[in-house]
């Protein structure tokens, strides 16, 4: 499936090669991984985008909603309307146990 990659076209941190004796010349072993370079990228996250939002309150949640009265065949009905308009997003959080980034090249663990 697709021989055209996103990794190409753009600038990943973790991209490039450093020149390493290559084992597969000889023709008998196969590489499981390629020794890349990191240019000053580390493989750490510190810090992350928050998926929480401010309303007008300054409350802080994922989701807000309002209770709406609907009055329907003469009974009154009291219905939750999703808020969308007027939050603000909490913005970037530090972690509290810096994470791998999730293209870091490198096997971690070998079964």
């Amino acid at each position: 499936m697709g021989g055209s990659g996103s990794r190409s076209k753009g600038f990943w941190p973790f991209s490039g090669s450093v020149s390493v004796e290559d084992p597969t010349k000889d023709g008998n072993e196969q590489p499981l991984a390629r020794v890349r370079s990191f240019r000053g990228a580390t493989p750490w996250v510190f810090t992350r985008r928050s998926s929480l939002f401010f309303d007008e309150d300054g409350d802080l949640a994922h989701e807000f909603y309002e209770e709406t009265i609907v009055t329907k065949n003469g009974r009154k009905r009291a219905k939750l309307k999703r808020i969308q308009k007027n939050l603000t997003p909490q913005g970037i959080i530090k972690l509290d146990h810096p994470c791998i980034h999730v293209d870091f090249p490198v096997v971690l663990c070998e079964a």
